[in-house]
Protein backbone atom coordinates (compact mmCIF):
# COMPACT_ATOMS: atom_id res chain seq x y z
CA UNK A 1 0.00 0.00 0.00
CA UNK A 2 2.97 2.36 1.09
CA UNK A 3 4.77 1.66 -2.56
CA UNK A 4 1.06 2.77 -3.92
CA UNK A 5 0.54 6.02 -2.41
CA UNK A 6 3.76 6.74 -3.13
CA UNK A 7 3.54 6.65 -6.74
CA UNK A 8 0.08 8.22 -6.85
CA UNK A 9 1.54 11.03 -5.11
CA UNK A 10 4.40 11.05 -7.34
CA UNK A 11 2.44 11.33 -10.78
CA UNK A 12 0.01 13.29 -9.25
CA UNK A 13 1.55 16.57 -11.67
CA UNK A 14 -0.14 16.76 -14.88
CA UNK A 15 0.47 14.52 -18.45
CA UNK A 16 0.89 14.91 -21.89
CA UNK A 17 -1.10 12.98 -23.73
CA UNK A 18 1.29 12.45 -27.09
CA UNK A 19 0.95 9.35 -29.19
CA UNK A 20 4.21 7.39 -30.52
CA UNK A 21 4.24 4.82 -32.66
CA UNK A 22 7.32 3.05 -33.38
CA UNK A 23 5.67 1.57 -36.83
CA UNK A 24 2.82 2.97 -38.94
CA UNK A 25 0.92 5.11 -37.26
CA UNK A 26 -2.57 4.38 -39.53
CA UNK A 27 -3.52 1.45 -41.90
CA UNK A 28 -0.53 0.80 -44.02
CA UNK A 29 -1.01 0.04 -47.12
CA UNK A 30 -4.88 0.68 -47.31
CA UNK A 31 -4.84 -2.46 -45.13
CA UNK A 32 -8.37 -2.24 -42.99
CA UNK A 33 -7.47 -2.41 -39.04
CA UNK A 34 -8.30 -4.60 -36.72
CA UNK A 35 -9.72 -2.93 -33.61
CA UNK A 36 -8.77 -4.78 -30.26
CA UNK A 37 -10.74 -3.27 -27.29
CA UNK A 38 -8.73 -2.79 -23.99
CA UNK A 39 -10.32 -1.56 -20.56
CA UNK A 40 -7.54 -0.33 -17.96
CA UNK A 41 -9.57 -0.07 -14.59
CA UNK A 42 -8.79 1.61 -10.77
CA UNK A 43 -7.05 -1.56 -10.21
CA UNK A 44 -4.28 -1.00 -12.46
CA UNK A 45 -5.45 -4.07 -14.74
CA UNK A 46 -6.23 -4.80 -17.79
CA UNK A 47 -9.04 -6.63 -19.31
CA UNK A 48 -7.00 -9.24 -21.32
CA UNK A 49 -3.71 -9.91 -21.12
CA UNK A 50 -2.85 -11.66 -23.82
CA UNK A 51 -3.39 -10.10 -27.28
CA UNK A 52 -3.27 -12.91 -30.75
CA UNK A 53 -2.04 -10.93 -34.45
CA UNK A 54 -0.64 -12.36 -37.85
CA UNK A 55 2.57 -11.20 -38.56
CA UNK A 56 2.62 -7.66 -40.59
CA UNK A 57 -1.18 -7.02 -39.41
CA UNK A 58 -2.82 -3.92 -38.47
CA UNK A 59 -4.15 -3.23 -35.23
CA UNK A 60 -6.36 -0.79 -33.91
CA UNK A 61 -5.67 -0.39 -29.70
CA UNK A 62 -8.63 1.30 -28.36
CA UNK A 63 -7.94 1.46 -24.80
CA UNK A 64 -11.03 3.14 -22.49
CA UNK A 65 -10.29 4.05 -19.20
CA UNK A 66 -12.73 3.46 -15.98
CA UNK A 67 -13.34 4.45 -12.76
CA UNK A 68 -13.85 7.86 -10.86
CA UNK A 69 -10.58 8.96 -9.96
CA UNK A 70 -8.67 11.69 -11.16
CA UNK A 71 -6.62 11.55 -14.12
CA UNK A 72 -3.43 12.82 -12.40
CA UNK A 73 -3.66 10.53 -9.99
CA UNK A 74 -4.41 6.95 -12.12
CA UNK A 75 -4.36 7.19 -15.86
CA UNK A 76 -3.69 4.29 -18.28
CA UNK A 77 -1.67 4.60 -21.35
CA UNK A 78 -1.19 1.19 -23.83
CA UNK A 79 2.94 1.17 -24.69
CA UNK A 80 4.00 -2.04 -26.86
CA UNK A 81 7.38 -2.65 -26.90
CA UNK A 82 10.57 -4.11 -28.96
CA UNK A 83 11.22 -7.35 -28.09
CA UNK A 84 15.17 -6.53 -27.40
CA UNK A 85 13.45 -3.87 -24.89
CA UNK A 86 14.02 -4.37 -20.99
CA UNK A 87 10.66 -4.06 -19.30
CA UNK A 88 11.81 -3.36 -16.12
CA UNK A 89 14.11 -0.67 -17.10
CA UNK A 90 11.90 0.95 -19.11
CA UNK A 91 9.00 0.73 -16.78
CA UNK A 92 12.13 2.28 -13.93
CA UNK A 93 12.30 5.12 -16.37
CA UNK A 94 9.04 5.74 -17.24
CA UNK A 95 8.49 6.82 -13.46
CA UNK A 96 10.39 10.16 -13.80
CA UNK A 97 8.90 10.78 -17.85
CA UNK A 98 5.87 12.89 -16.46
CA UNK A 99 6.35 15.68 -19.25
CA UNK A 100 5.96 13.18 -21.95
CA UNK A 101 3.00 11.20 -21.15
CA UNK A 102 5.52 7.91 -18.93
CA UNK A 103 7.09 7.42 -22.09
CA UNK A 104 10.80 8.00 -21.73
CA UNK A 105 12.56 9.95 -24.16
CA UNK A 106 15.87 8.04 -23.96
CA UNK A 107 14.18 5.24 -24.74
CA UNK A 108 11.44 5.83 -27.68
CA UNK A 109 13.68 3.35 -30.03
CA UNK A 110 12.21 0.46 -27.35
CA UNK A 111 8.75 1.44 -28.22
CA UNK A 112 6.96 0.00 -31.35
CA UNK A 113 3.47 1.31 -30.29
CA UNK A 114 1.87 3.65 -27.80
CA UNK A 115 -1.36 5.72 -26.74
CA UNK A 116 -1.76 8.38 -25.25
CA UNK A 117 -3.05 8.50 -21.14
CA UNK A 118 -6.45 8.31 -21.12
CA UNK A 119 -8.48 9.07 -17.65
CA UNK A 120 -11.30 7.89 -16.00
CA UNK A 121 -14.11 7.74 -18.79
CA UNK A 122 -11.53 9.03 -21.86
CA UNK A 123 -10.73 6.32 -24.66
CA UNK A 124 -7.22 6.84 -26.53
CA UNK A 125 -6.16 4.36 -29.33
CA UNK A 126 -3.05 3.97 -31.65
CA UNK A 127 -3.09 2.37 -34.88
CA UNK A 128 0.04 0.43 -36.09
CA UNK A 129 1.72 -2.99 -38.11
CA UNK A 130 2.10 -5.94 -35.83
CA UNK A 131 5.71 -6.96 -35.74
CA UNK A 132 6.42 -8.96 -38.82
CA UNK A 133 8.60 -11.18 -37.43
CA UNK A 134 6.81 -14.02 -35.16
CA UNK A 135 7.42 -13.93 -31.33
CA UNK A 136 6.02 -12.75 -28.03
CA UNK A 137 6.35 -8.75 -27.55
CA UNK A 138 5.42 -6.97 -24.38
CA UNK A 139 2.91 -4.69 -23.27
CA UNK A 140 2.22 -2.25 -20.09
CA UNK A 141 1.06 0.56 -19.02
CA UNK A 142 3.78 2.70 -17.85
CA UNK A 143 2.01 5.44 -15.34
CA UNK A 144 3.68 4.95 -12.15
CA UNK A 145 2.86 2.00 -10.36
CA UNK A 146 0.90 0.39 -12.67
CA UNK A 147 3.28 -2.23 -14.14
CA UNK A 148 4.28 -3.21 -10.47
CA UNK A 149 0.34 -4.28 -10.21
CA UNK A 150 0.25 -6.30 -12.85
CA UNK A 151 -0.91 -3.74 -15.54
CA UNK A 152 0.71 -5.57 -18.67
CA UNK A 153 0.45 -8.46 -21.39
CA UNK A 154 1.69 -9.68 -24.35
CA UNK A 155 1.48 -9.53 -28.32
CA UNK A 156 1.52 -12.86 -29.93
CA UNK A 157 2.79 -12.61 -33.27
CA UNK A 158 2.12 -16.26 -35.22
Amino acid sequence: MKLLSVCLLAAALPVGATVYAGQAAGAANGAKARTVELIGNEQMKFDKTEIAAKPGETLRIVLKAVGAMPKTIMAHNFVLLQPTADVAEFNKAAFNARETGFIPPDKKDDVIAATGLAGAGETVEVTFKAPAKAGSYNFLCSFPGHFAMGMRGKLIVK
